[in-house]
């Protein structure tokens, strides 16, 4: 599987996993994984074929958010961006997160309003100088032009 964790390993310490798949959702516990190449290998319960496990391809894995840590001061994680306002300092609105992007560098806001997709590097201090998640909004120095 590919997990977004760091390390992507780490996906094994949650458990139990909701599998996403088909518009349903499978409660499924893990017995067990490891880190394999550049994805992660796990075992889990009441799976005991490969045929059985094949259905699962394609599943996406969802977690309770209770199971996650909180963030740090400072830090986010990607489900409280989406969907925030972004302003800039003048108070231009450029429209709400859609989504985020993984550039290997940074990450990138996908910004987007009735007309315009703007991709707005995620660099704190800089370019996203604020977010205010009790507000729904992020401040940012960005030229709307661009």
């Amino acid at each position: 599987m590919f997990s977004f964790t760091q390390p992507r390993e780490n996906i094994l310490q949650y458990s139990p996993w909701f599998l996403l798949k088909n518009n349903q959702i499978t409660e499924i516990k893990i017995k067990g994984g490891q880190r394999h190449g550049n994805g992660v290998v796990a075992q889990l319960d009441s799976i005991t074929d490969r045929d059985l496990a094949a259905t699962l391809l394609g599943s996406e894995i969802l977690i309770r958010r209770e199971q996650l840590p909180n963030p740090d001061a400072g830090e986010y994680y990607w489900t409280d961006l989406i969907g925030l306002e972004v302003e800039t300092e003048s108070g231009v609105k450029l429209g709400k997160v859609d989504h985020l992007l993984e550039t290997g560098a940074n990450d990138v806001l996908v910004v987007v309003d009735d007309t315009t997709e703007r991709l707005i590097p995620f660099l704190q201090q800089h370019t996203v100088l604020n977010v205010d998640l009790q507000l729904g909004k992020i401040l940012v120095d960005w030229d709307p032009d661009f």
